[in-house]
């Protein structure tokens, strides 16, 4: 029986801003508890990401009892109540996934508009309570998976040993190495070789059980500096990933990271330092007792 150990767990509150590592985080069918439970969108209720504003990237998130503190360099925190469940219902999509949503109020509008400089007016919403959103990946993730803003699958579980193996290649050809949040994955884990998280078919404990269900495509966010918000020039490192380890019948876009949904333990706490078995797990290095 091989073994992987957690070595990471990051959510973030809302979607495309800054994550929040944690030692501990509570499991749910949606993803871990707090994950992705708000999201940006214009003022015609377009979401948006990193991929068209980049200083998203520069919003501190920090979650206490009460609520969610967005930060920036130069602006004075704002609060979002965890608790409140009322504002004007907005429409709106993640992809071509229809959500109901509703909208955060005009303080928070004003200084999101502010905080990343933009010309559209913006406004920060959280699932409409009740809304199940509607599964876009089905034959993928099952139909019976649902998330609130995360892009597809509830959980994305990414490797140490597949960044080491792209930080060795980035040398090799003259680029930077990359942090991990590069990837803005949920859970991190030691113990199996490069990109053979693709090959793992689910981890599990005595009452854990976490399906591996497909790579996850990645995109320009991956060129997107999460400390500055810069952007590299050469697409970097999205080009070596390309290289190296593209998505499956597709070697125009890279790889990188497994979706996974739970199968069991919901509602259980998951923490760094925890052992899961691997199911399906070619490519165990072996390292991890």
């Amino acid at each position: 029986m091989h073994h992987v150990e957690i070595t990471g767990l990051t959510i973030y509150p809302v979607k495309s801003m800054q994550g929040i590592a944690l030692e501990s985080a509570i499991l749910t069918r949606q993803g871990l508890e707090h994950d992705r439970r708000f999201m940006v969108v214009r003022s015609d209720g377009r979401f948006v990401t990193q991929r068209e504003l980049h200083r998203l990237a520069l919003i501190h998130t920090r979650l206490d009892k009460t609520g969610i503190e967005l930060s920036t360099e130069g602006s004075d925190p704002v609060t979002i109540p965890i608790s409140d469940t009322g504002g004007e219902p907005v429409q709106t999509k993640v992809w071509g996934d229809e959500c109901e949503t509703l909208d955060q109020g005009d303080e928070i509008s004003r200084w999101l508009t502010s905080a990343l400089q933009s010309s559209d007016k913006l406004r920060l919403v959280r699932m409409a309570p009740g809304y199940v959103r509607p599964q876009g990946q089905p034959e993928n993730l099952g139909q019976e998976t649902s998330t609130f803003f995360a892009d597809a699958a509830p959980f994305l579980v990414a490797n140490e040993a597949s960044l080491e193996a792209l930080n060795q290649e980035l040398e090799l050809r003259g680029h930077d190495p990359v942090p991990m949040n590069r990837f803005r994955p949920n859970i991190v884990v030691r113990g199996l070789e490069p990109f053979a998280e693709h090959r793992v078919a689910e981890i599990s404990s005595a009452d854990l059980r976490l399906k591996f269900c497909h790579p996850c495509q990645r995109c320009v966010v991956t060129t997107i500096d999460q400390d500055t918000a810069f952007k590299h020039p050469d697409w970097q490192p999205y080009k070596t990933l390309r290289d190296i380890n593209p998505m499956p019948g597709n070697d125009r876009a890279p790889a990188f990271a497994q979706n996974a949904i739970l199968l069991g333990g919901e509602n259980m706490a998951i923490s760094v330092g925890n052992m899961f078995s691997t199911k399906g797990g070619l490519g165990v290095t072996g390292k991890t007792p």
